[in-house]
Formats: structure tokens, C-alpha cells, sequence
């Protein structure tokens, strides 16, 4: 690059920041190669900054330890450095599975490409280089986005640098000749559970990233149409024991495609045929007795991920916990998604999609969000869904707003009504929210109303419960005492009454808790509840008290446990119970290529009358993964549920070089305490384990971007 160039660039860079107070990367002929280096040309004159101030887990104290960011950029690529000053011999970094960084130390990119103060996208790096990315909007943060984008990592005497190649066409962005975005630098060090930003935080306006962030402004930014092709092969060969012989139960050979068409910069056309297949990884085991609602599972096919954080509502998360709730398609066949801005302030989201069910019949399901952006943070939008099978329909539609009241207080809620014809009959009903949030240094200030009538039906969403009519209010109040021993103390008294509107009886829950930070990285919560649940017209005890500690104690050693104890109902019985839950989680990271996480779960429930015992659940599940590069590793997973006497064990090898293009090789078996007994031929219960299912499977894609 021309070195007169470079120094007109960097002179203009700082004659524009110093009137505009926005952040000019500067242009290069002369991109960087991303290898953790920083020993390239483009960052010898690139405008810089530092001075990163805490706020977690108190505001406005600097960072111990410096950091530095490099901006550049070329026509088609942000670039972005961090060098970060530490001791290496306490850094805490792993070679990790993509998106599993979280107890490490990181640096983050959250950037709001259309500056609007509506949604970011926020890019990790661990100082190995690897990634962890995700989107956040509607006070929600989804980790289970996978852009393409580029990192390296690397070690280093005074600490660890950080390279990152952000893709234009991996992000919507505004198309205009002056494109100015917002961004936030984090950096998070483990040791001390401490996250340090740039710019600082206002500590009077909490945890509102949005109005806090700095614009950045490029110029000469391609506008090119995007365009992608991901297809995808799978081979699927299940077995089943029958009559004491494994014999082959299904054999499936398919194939996908997914098609992604740019029609702007900033709106994107994407379709799909046969996504289904592409969830590698089983759910997780959960206690499935004595439930009130379904388990919730979290979406994890990639085509359904993208962009659902614009379906998210304000003032949702109460008993509608979501109004599109995709894992409600069995099986999906073909998929239709439009999403983006319309204008300036406007911001769409569409999703159709072909779902076979049961006896070869198609559920259509569709759904449609509408945002207008105003001041800050704050917009109105809209909401409208549908799902048929046959002549029998569910439709719901609606309004929503997030209005911001004052520089860390927020209004938010929804007007949603549903109209349900199933089998020659129909219902109406509706869902009502409306909350106010207050949050700063000091603490938090929440109160809510929300209610479902008992005819409400969202059959794309998941709804817990209907026929409520709840309110609640939370206070914490966040102290910081002056100690080597604790960072923070918060206290918080929670308080909430819902009437059943079926049997016209109220229930409540009343708490108390206290937390401690203490230095370094653990933490630990006490909290006891005085509550009542209403449940087929009867009132059921639900007092608790409630116990969460631990953190990160060593490098390689991190432990969560979890304990409850307390009344609760016992729902198939409708009568009162008392039990406890407890989750231990432990996880071991020996090197930073081995990592082996081991969960216990355990639930059991009494009956009061006459201390019988209703049920005993206990889980045991292990996982060890073991990375040999940032693109490849080998994972183990075996989980016993005691209560089910099953016991799956699951082999995957997993190559991904992007997100789109991955090559998975898997192998499962199912063992149960059975055996085969020749008298009666049949199996009968036992000590052993026999293997009952066998499966293997094969993925390969491979992601075409022009």
C-alpha cells in the first residue's frame, strides 16, 4: 500500500473522529492475513482504541489489563485486531467445539450493522482463535446462529492477539455510499468474572447496550448480491433387536438444499427442501414425569435458526414464552424465509414451511413480524401466524411495543388474539402484556401483568398455560462492599399473584434471595419461596427454598451445583407432594484440546399423606470431546437415565470448516436392563444391559457462496 495514501487516510481518519466522535476504519489495499499475527502492513497505521472500563461486576473501574483495538477495512471485508495484555500462565483458552468458549476468556465484536438501536450481532474469539457467535434483540440473546466469518488466536509473552475477518456478506447492512453502524468491544477476563467494555457504560442506564454503543462509519463498501448454495447428502441406517437378533429397522438416503438469495443488502430471500435431517446432536435428557406442560427443546436445525430473534415479542417470556416455537414441526419438507429492512426503520421477517405429521398428512405453517424503529431502542411492530392441517386451522395476530421511558427504564408488552377451528368447532382468545423495567447500578425494578385466556391457542408457539391472569413485581437492590472477599452482594424480594381463571382461585409466590459474587469466579444464590399452585381447581403448597453455587475454581476445573427442596403437586394424583431436585455439572479441561463435561440430575417426590414415595429420577450424563484442531474433533456421549433403565452411547467425528460446510460420521447404540428370556420368549428385566437399537449415520455439506 502506498505509503502517502496510508498517511492521508490516517489524518482524515482523525480530523473525522475528532468532530464526528465516531469510530473511521481506515481503507486497505492491503487486507491482513488472519493468523493471529498482527504482523501485517494494514494495521502499521490503523486508527486505534483502549481504555476499556468495567461493568461487571461493578461499573466504571479500568481494566488491570490493557486492550487495544484495530480497525480496518477493504470493499468487501471489516477487519478487526485485539491485542490483549495479560500473564499467559493465568489466560484461560481452550481448542473448543465452535460456540462453547463461555467459561474461557474472550474478546467480542457486537456490532449493530444498521445502527438503529433494533438488534446486534455479537462475534466472540477465545485467544485460541475460536468462535462463539450470536444475535440479540428484544432484551433476547440467541447463541444459535452460526455466521461465516473468520478468526485466529495466538498466545503471546505479554498476553494474546485476536484477528477477526467480518464477510459483508455474512451481515445485513444499510446500502448507502456512507454506511455507519454501531459497535461495542467487550472483553471478558474468567479469573475474575469481569467484563470490561469500549465505550464505558453509563452506570445510570444499566445494561441498555443498545443507546450505549459508538457509531463507525465506512465508505466504499460493495454492495454485491449475495447468493449461496448449501446442499447436503445424509445417510441414515438404523437397527432394532427383534426376537433377540439386531436386525436392520430403516435405511435412508436423502438429500437437501438450501438456496440463499440477497435481494439487497439488507433483505435476503432464503428457501430449503428436506432440512429436518440436519440436527446431529440428541437433546439433552430432562425429568419427563409429573409435568404440568411440554419440555421445552431448543431449535437446533440451522435453516430455523437464522433470524428468529425477530419473532421475539416484547414483554414475552412469561407463561407465552414464545409465539414461534419452531421445534413444533415434526418434519419439515420445504421452507420459505424473507428477512431484512424495508427502508430505514422497517424490518420484516416471513417463514412459510411444509410440515409432514402423522398418516402422511401436511401442516402448513406460516408467520409473519413487521418492526417500525423509533427513538433509541424503542419500536412497535406486529405479529401474525397460521397453522392448518386440512380444513382445521389455528391463526393468531397481534401488536407489540418496547417503548423506552427514561435512560435505563423500558415499557414493554403485547396485544395477541387467537382464533382456533378444530373439528367443526371454534374458540377465540387472547394474550396481554405489559410490563416496566428500571435498571442501573443500583439495581433492578421490574413489574408485569400478563394474562391468557383460557381459550388462547398458539399451536406455532409454545404457551405453558392459559386461563391466567397474573402480576408480579421484582426489586434487587446490588451492594458493593468494600472487600477482598466478595465483588457484590444483591438482594431481591420477588413477589407475584396469578388467578386461575377455570376454577376462579388465586395462587401466589413470594421470595426472598441473596447473592454473592465473591472475587475471582464463584458465586452463589440462596432464596426461599412461600407459593401456592392452582391445578384442576385444587390448591396445591409449593414452598422452596432453592440453592445455586459454584464457578470456575482452577483452569481445568469448573462446578455448578443445584439444589431444591420443597412441597410441589403430584399432578396425576392430584394431591400434595414433597421432594427435592438436585443437578451437579462438572466439567474438566485437562489441556486445551480435551474436555469432559459429567451432569447428574436427580428428582423425587413423596407423597404427604403417607411418605410413600411416588417416583426417583436420577440422570447421569457424560461427554467428552477431545479437539484436535479448530475444525475437528471426536466426541463421546453417554447418558443413563436410572428412571427409564436406558442408557444411549453416541460416537461422533465432526469436521466443520465454516458453518455450511461440515462433514459429520456418527455411531449410536441403545442399551436397556433387560435380557432375552428363551421360556416366554420375551425380555424380561435384569441387572445387565442389553442393546436393543443401533444406528449410524453420515452428513456432508458443503456451503457455495457467490
Amino acid at each position: 500500500m502506498n505509503r502517502g495514501f496510508r498517511t492521508f487516510c490516517l489524518l482524515w481518519t482523525l480530523a473525522l473522529s475528532a468532530t464526528a466522535q465516531s469510530l473511521r476504519p481506515a481503507a486497505t489495499l492491503s487486507p491482513p492475513i488472519i493468523d493471529g499475527r498482527m504482523d501485517d502492513v494494514a494495521w502499521t497505521d490503523a486508527p486505534s482504541i483502549s481504555n476499556f472500563i468495567t461493568f461487571a461486576p461493578d461499573f466504571g473501574k479500568p481494566q488491570e489489563q490493557k486492550t487495544v483495538v484495530w480497525m480496518v477495512y477493504d470493499p468487501a471485508n471489516l477487519y478487526f485486531a485485539f491485542r490483549c495484555y495479560d500473564d499467559p500462565a493465568v489466560v484461560k483458552t481452550s481448542l473448543a467445539v465452535r460456540d462453547n468458549i463461555r467459561s474461557d476468556d474472550w474478546v467480542c465484536i457486537n456490532l449493530d450493522t444498521f445502527g438503529d438501536q433494533q438488534g446486534l450481532t455479537a462475534l466472540y474469539v477465545n485467544p485460541h482463535g475460536i468462535q462463539m457467535d450470536s444475535r440479540y434483540a428484544s432484551g433476547n440473546e440467541d447463541f444459535s446462529v452460526d455466521l461465516v466469518w473468520y478468526s485466529a488466536g495466538q498466545l503471546t509473552s505479554d498476553g494474546y492477539v485476536v484477528e477477526i475477518q467480518v464477510p459483508l456478506k455474512s451481515i445485513r447492512y444499510r446500502n448507502d455510499d456512507h454506511t455507519t453502524m454501531s459497535v461495542f468491544f467487550e472483553r471478558y477476563i474468567s479469573r475474575r468474572n469481569e467484563h470490561g467494555s469500549y465505550p464505558a457504560m453509563d452506570p445510570s442506564k444499566g445494561y441498555a447496550f443498545f443507546s450505549q454503543m459508538t457509531p463507525v462509519v465506512y465508505t466504499g463498501l460493495v454492495h454485491s448480491t449475495l447468493f449461496e448454495l448449501l446442499p447436503g447428502v445424509t445417510f441414515n441406517q438404523q437397527y432394532a433387536r427383534v426376537n433377540d437378533m439386531m436386525r436392520v429397522r430403516d435405511i435412508r438416503r436423502e438429500g437437501s438444499l438450501t438456496v440463499k438469495y440477497g435481494i439487497t443488502s439488507d433483505l435476503v430471500l432464503d428457501g430449503t427442501y428436506n432440512p429436518d435431517f440436519s440436527q446431529v446432536e440428541a437433546d439433552a435428557g430432562q425429568v419427563d414425569v409429573n409435568l404440568r406442560t411440554n419440555l421445552f427443546f431448543a431449535e437446533k436445525r440451522p435453516f430455523f435458526l437464522e433470524g428468529r430473534e425477530l419473532f421475539n415479542l416484547g414483554g414475552g417470556g412469561g407463561y407465552a414464552q414464545s409465539f414461534a416455537y419452531t421445534r413444533a414441526m415434526v418434519d419439515p419438507k420445504v421452507g420459505l424465509r424473507l428477512t431484512g429492512k424495508l427502508g430505514e426503520k422497517n424490518t420484516v421477517a416471513v417463514l412459510l414451511a411444509n410440515d409432514e405429521i402423522a398418516n402422511a398428512t401436511d401442516a402448513q405453517f406460516g408467520i409473519a413480524r413487521y418492526r417500525r424503529s423509533l427513538s433509541d431502542d424503542s419500536y412497535f411492530g406486529g405479529i401474525g401466524a397460521i397453522r392448518s392441517v386440512g380444513s382445521d386451522r389455528n391463526i393468531i395476530a397481534g401488536a407489540d411495543a418496547q417503548i423506552r421511558v427514561a435512560a435505563g427504564s423500558m415499557v414493554e408488552g403485547h396485544v395477541v388474539g387467537s382464533d382456533a377451528r378444530f373439528g367443526g368447532t371454534s374458540s377465540t382468545g387472547h394474550a396481554l402484556s405489559l410490563a416496566f423495567n428500571r435498571q442501573d447500578r443500583d439495581g433492578l425494578l421490574s413489574i408485569a401483568v400478563e394474562e391468557l385466556s383460557k381459550d388462547f391457542q398458539a399451536d406455532m408457539g409454545f404457551i405453558a398455560r392459559t386461563g391466567v391472569t397474573s402480576f408480579g413485581a421484582t426489586y434487587q437492590r446490588h451492594l458493593y462492599p468494600t472487600s477482598t472477599f466478595w465483588n457484590r452482594i444483591t438482594l431481591s424480594a420477588d413477589a407475584s399473584q396469578t388467578y386461575d381463571q377455570p376454577s376462579r382461585l388465586w395462587e401466589m409466590s413470594n421470595s426472598l434471595s441473596g447473592m454473592l459474587l465473591f472475587r475471582g469466579n464463584l458465586a452463589a444464590l440462596l432464596r426461599v419461596t412461600q407459593g401456592t399452585e392452582v391445578f384442576y381447581g385444587s390448591r396445591f403448597i409449593t414452598n422452596q427454598a432453592y440453592f445455586q453455587g459454584g464457578g470456575q475454581f482452577a483452569r481445568w476445573l469448573g462446578v455448578t451445583l443445584i439444589y431444591r427442596y420443597g412441597n410441589a403437586p403430584a399432578y396425576a394424583l392430584l394431591e400434595q407432594g414433597v421432594g427435592q431436585r438436585a443437578q451437579s455439572i462438572i466439567t474438566l479441561q485437562p489441556n486445551d484440546e480435551i474436555r469432559i463435561d459429567y451432569t447428574f440430575t436427580y428428582q423425587d417426590l413423596y407423597r404427604i399423606s403417607d411418605d410413600s414415595l411416588l417416583f426417583s429420577y436420577p440422570i447421569n450424563r457424560l461427554k467428552a470431546a477431545y479437539q484436535f484442531n479448530k475444525y475437528l474433533f471426536f466426541r463421546l456421549t453417554a447418558e443413563y437415565n436410572g428412571f427409564r433403565k436406558r442408557l444411549p452411547v453416541d460416537a461422533l467425528v465432526s469436521f466443520t470448516y465454516i458453518p455450511g460446510t461440515v462433514i459429520h460420521a456418527g455411531y449410536g447404540s441403545i442399551y436397556h436392563r433387560e435380557r432375552w428370556d428363551a421360556v416366554s420368549s420375551g425380555y424380561v428385566n435384569d441387572d445387565g444391559f442389553l442393546e436393543k437399537n443401533r444406528g449410524f449415520f453420515f452428513k456432508a455439506s458443503y456451503l457455495w457462496r457467490i
